[in-house]
């Protein structure tokens, strides 16, 4: 979802719009060509896409509905060219199965969490602002963080802020968990927060950003199964791209973009077995990469919108049809 800032006034900047349309607008200039916004988020970087390419139908696919009403009040304006959608982004085959579309020309995807849920204390995203410990995407149904911080054992919340914070300290957060809500039960952001201050020692609170930041990320994502959501995802919007299609991925932390990186190279290389005196062209890869490594934002558009310094952007064209 879109990381970008709603300054004052209410203007929503999409973080580096102008690479993405770019990158996707070559894939876009024909009639009937078809672009999945994965992830619409506040619909920035859907908006410039259709004032960029006038040939281009757009499918916008959220599982907030608040933003997704908040993205159809933006994009209405284009009419009968988009699409909303309620859902998640690996549900794309019904999606595009509910639309008669079985082929798509663009793809985006601006994971994490978006500048309407990281703004709106209630939602319990932030870990700078005292709300109830929420952190669902889709506030209509699934678990909360207070429920795995109440529920899970220690060893399940040590896995859990060991793989998705890459926490050092996970093991002792986890117990500080268990040992806490034996006496109450978690509710709230600042109970964690201080919870987490006291549980990691001295000398790394003082490095390395807020001492509760790779906790609430590592919550956040089993909260919203983030990680398996994409790794379904990825490898679905690469089977819908027509040939000559174009997908575009902003990633907002390591392991987002570890797998983005492992999947886009994998189907970007040859699977023929090594020794082959000629190329089988059905071995042969089907993406052609269009990013060396992933991008970034310049200085300009950090110090404007500093959550775009985070982002991590990588791009991919079909080049050929799946075996």
């Amino acid at each position: 979802m879109d990381r970008s800032r709603q300054p004052q006034g209410g203007e929503h900047v999409p973080v580096l719009v102008d690479r993405v349309v770019e990158l996707l607008a070559p894939a876009l200039a024909m009639p009937g060509s078809v672009v999945v916004d994965a992830t619409l988020g506040l619909g920035g970087h859907a908006e410039a896409l259709l004032k960029r390419c006038p040939a281009v139908r757009l499918v916008g696919i959220d599982r907030d509905p608040h933003a997704l009403e908040r993205a159809r009040q933006r994009l209405a304006p284009f009419g009968g060219r988009v699409e909303t959608v309620h859902g998640r982004y690996d549900e794309l085959p019904s999606v595009l199965a509910g639309l008669a579309l079985d082929r798509v020309h663009g793809a985006l995807f601006d994971l994490g969490v978006s500048s309407l849920q990281l703004d709106d204390p209630a939602r319990g995203f932030a870990y700078s602002q005292d709300a109830p410990l929420d952190m669902r995407m889709d506030t209509s149904g699934g678990q909360t963080a207070a429920d795995v911080l109440n529920r899970y054992t220690a060893d399940e919340l040590a896995r859990v802020l060991r793989v998705y914070g890459e926490e050092r300290f996970a093991r002792a957060i986890a117990a500080a968990i268990v040992r806490k809500r034996e006496r109450a039960a978690f509710s709230t952001s600042a109970q964690l927060v201080e919870l987490v201050r006291q549980a990691i020692p001295a000398p790394a609170r003082r490095t390395g950003g807020h001492p509760a930041k790779r906790t609430f990320q590592a919550l956040r994502i089993e909260v919203n199964a983030e990680l398996a959501a994409l790794e379904r995802a990825l490898p679905i919007a690469l089977d819908a791209l027509a040939v000559g299609g174009r997908i575009v991925v902003l990633a907002y932390h390591s392991l987002e973009d570890r797998l983005v990186k492992r999947t886009l190279q994998a189907a970007a290389t040859s699977t023929a077995p090594p020794g082959l005196p000629v190329d089988v062209p059905e071995h042969g890869p089907q993406l052609r990469l269009l990013t060396r490594g992933a991008e970034t934002a310049g200085p300009a558009e950090v110090a404007a919108n500093p959550r775009a310094a985070a982002a991590r952007l990588r791009a991919a064209e079909r080049i050929r049809a799946a075996a």
